[in-house]
């Protein structure tokens, strides 16, 4: 079992039920799943792009992502309907919680400058996303094998009521939040 999922079950559960006065241990928040996302707007002219990205997303998650098209067509950006525009893949169970414990333990403390992640990111609903500019930090990525540097967003989606109750799970959890 994933040390992190283990923290969240013995010590997290019984915090969070007594620091956000819940009833019921079902009303506990948790995190369902994390979806890793590229776009791509390049892939229009550089169909090489979309197998790079990937390639990156695969080394990165271990599970093969998904190619995502557009849904309708944008004259301004020269995009017709159906068109390959990114990547993502959807994390669940052991997958999803090796993942944050990389990410919350390895990956964000190798950002340059890294002075802690905005914790205005949340949707009104209780779901985080954090954008990376490159997918440099991961340590699976290999500086020589990639063709250009790109940005992936990653959303952690929970059952939290309110986005106040997912900041405390997430502080909890050990993600590194932006004092100020």
């Amino acid at each position: 079992m994933n040390r992190l999922k283990e923290r969240y079950q013995k010590e997290l559960v019984p915090a969070l039920l007594d620091g956000l006065n819940l009833q019921n241990i079902m009303m506990v928040p948790r995190i369902t799943k994390v979806v890793v996302n590229i776009g791509l707007g390049e892939a229009m002219d550089n169909p090489k792009a979309l197998d790079a990205a990937v390639g990156d997303i695969l080394q990165i998650t271990g599970q093969k992502p998904v190619i995502t098209k557009a849904r309708k067509a944008i004259a301004n950006f020269k995009l017709r309907e159906g068109r390959s525009i990114g990547v993502k893949v959807t994390l669940r169970g052991e997958r999803m919680w090796a993942f944050l414990d990389r990410l919350i333990n390895i990956v964000l403390p190798r950002v340059r400058d890294f002075r802690g992640v905005s914790s205005e990111s949340f949707d009104g609903r209780g779901n985080y996303t954090l954008g990376l500019r490159e997918q440099l930090i991961f340590p699976e990525i290999e500086y020589d094998k990639i063709d250009k540097v790109r940005g992936l967003e990653v959303t952690i989606v929970t059952t939290a009521q309110n986005d106040e109750q997912a900041r405390v799970l997430l502080q909890l959890l050990g993600m590194p939040f932006r004092k100020g």
